[in-house]
């Protein structure tokens, strides 16, 4: 048996398939696992709660995980020796999040392209057709993450406060979300994953996409997130290389990507929600 997971900070989706590529049990959905800012304890605890997961472990034969946070060796190599100890009988792979956004939207294996991944964080990468390459280092979600769902919830949060929102919008905004002070302090400041609770608010947006307040701001985020990392690879972008999308954030705001591409002049290419629906695929095709 072989299980595939997209990980990222808020949640994980971990599909099982078999050597055929047939799906042996319903997609389990844990919590996140991103191990740079989820304490190891708390990652076991996570893990030993699915039980879904706990009925399969043994029969596991390889584990593919792609996952925020797992960029670096540290936090990667944590969460592989952790995978390793509940999937005894299996080879461990962890890769970074980037890897599933690739694998997920490239039309062929050897398609050169600039992969965004824009859902509770983001990130932008060149893949040459073999090999990944990342012109910035991220910094996380505190100084980087343009356009990211935490990014938006920070930005309406900030709006709602500074008196900036419309008053039909903040409205329907303090209506959905408690924006007590010392409650969204003690969730930015005190728990253990402000990132996630910041982009529970990016939902928001995509509800009231009508407003020209709410366009407004996804259009200026999606610029900033253009200027900062896409254009990273602009001799890749002048010889036509596409620009793929996955992630939630970027899969509603399709609409306001194509139109900074064309303000910027790059090529939109495809748009994935959900990348671990093209990585079944990917594994499928390379058993």
């Amino acid at each position: 048996m072989i299980l595939i997971t997209d990980g990222g900070s808020t949640k994980c989706d971990w599909i099982a398939i078999d050597k055929d590529g047939k799906q042996t049990v319903d997609k389990i959905r844990t919590k996140g696992l991103n191990p740079a800012i989820v304490a190891e304890k708390k990652i076991n605890k996570i893990i030993r709660k699915s039980k879904e997961l706990m009925e399969i472990a043994e029969d596991v034969t390889h584990v593919y995980f792609y996952g925020a946070g797992c960029g670096t060796d540290k936090p990667r190599l944590l969460l592989q020796f952790i995978l390793e100890s509940y999937f005894v009988n299996a080879v461990v792979e962890v890769r970074e999040d980037t890897y599933a956004a690739v694998r997920a939207c490239i039309n062929s294996n050897d398609e050169a392209a600039v992969v965004c991944i824009l859902g509770t964080g983001s990130n932008c990468s060149y893949y040459d057709g073999a090999n990944l390459h990342q012109r910035v280092s991220s910094l996380g979600f505190i100084l980087m993450d343009d356009a990211s769902g935490n990014y938006f919830g920070k930005q309406l949060i900030r709006d709602y406060f500074f008196n900036k929102m419309p008053d039909t919008i903040r409205v329907a905004f303090a209506h959905k979300h408690n924006l007590d002070a010392d409650y969204i302090k003690f969730n930015v400041y005190k728990q253990t994953n402000p990132s996630a609770y910041l982009a529970d608010h990016a939902e928001f947006m995509f509800i009231n996409k009508d407003s020209e307040y709410i366009s407004t701001l996804i259009t200026k985020g999606i610029r900033l997130f253009s200027e900062n990392m896409i254009l990273q690879y602009k001799e890749e972008l002048k010889a036509g290389t596409p620009v793929h999308f996955a992630g939630s954030i970027a899969y509603f705001a399709q609409k306001e990507i194509k139109e900074v591409a064309k303000e910027f002049g790059f090529k939109v290419g495809n748009f994935i929600r959900r990348p671990i629906e093209g990585l079944v695929s990917y594994h499928v095709n390379n058993l």
